[in-house]
């Protein structure tokens, strides 16, 4: 039989023939009997093709509902790993986490409109002298000079910060996280949340 290939399956037989190890056959092998099954499933009972019908029935979906549906499925994949690569957090902590990284659409609005971002080094600053303050190494010096600036200057920086970097600083008073790891995390969380 003598056919035109396409470029796609010109790759995939490229991969198939060249590339893939005992594992990839195995799972190459597998796809194509199921795809054959379902073709000759769907074809013998006159239904329509699955990527077919598909393709049709999420050409319908209002575009509103499909991305409402597609936020509340990725919360709830996010919430699921959490749950399970984080299970030393407790729930307050996760759904701080979750709201950080996915925010419901409420959230993300009020977000959107509300909230002003800090650069990462002042953040960072922030984060340090809050520490210290909670650890009891601030120097009385520099506590009695942030109070007569800002007035309660703890609950403050607590009340700025967003709540993924919350959530690490409590890991780390708590004693979940050791030193290292805070600082590592937070390094990334700043860059998450800051606009700098």
């Amino acid at each position: 039989m003598i056919f035109m290939a396409d470029a796609e399956l010109v790759r995939v037989l490229d991969y198939i023939l060249n590339r893939s190890d005992a594992n990839s056959i195995e799972a190459i092998a597998a796809a194509v009997v199921r795809r054959k099954r379902d073709l000759s499933l769907f074809g013998s009972a006159g239904l329509p093709d699955p990527k077919r019908w598909a393709q049709k029935v999420s050409s319908e979906i209002n575009i509103n509902a499909s991305l409402e549906g597609i936020r509340n499925t990725v919360r709830n994949m996010v919430s699921e790993m959490l749950k399970r690569e984080a299970p030393e957090l407790s729930d307050e902590q996760r759904e701080e986490l979750l709201n950080a990284w996915v925010p419901d659409q409420r959230e993300a609005n009020n977000a959107a409109g509300a909230s002003k971002q800090l650069p990462s080094d002042v953040l960072a600053t922030m984060v340090h002298q809050f520490i210290a303050f909670s650890t009891g190494i601030m120097a009385p010096k520099e506590d009695a000079a942030l109070r007569k600036e800002l007035g309660a200057w703890p609950e403050r920086y607590w009340e700025s910060f967003p709540p993924l970097i919350r959530s690490l600083i409590t890991n780390y008073l708590n004693g979940t996280v050791s030193e290292e790891e805070f600082a590592s995390k937070l390094r990334t969380g700043l860059q998450m949340v800051s606009k700098s």
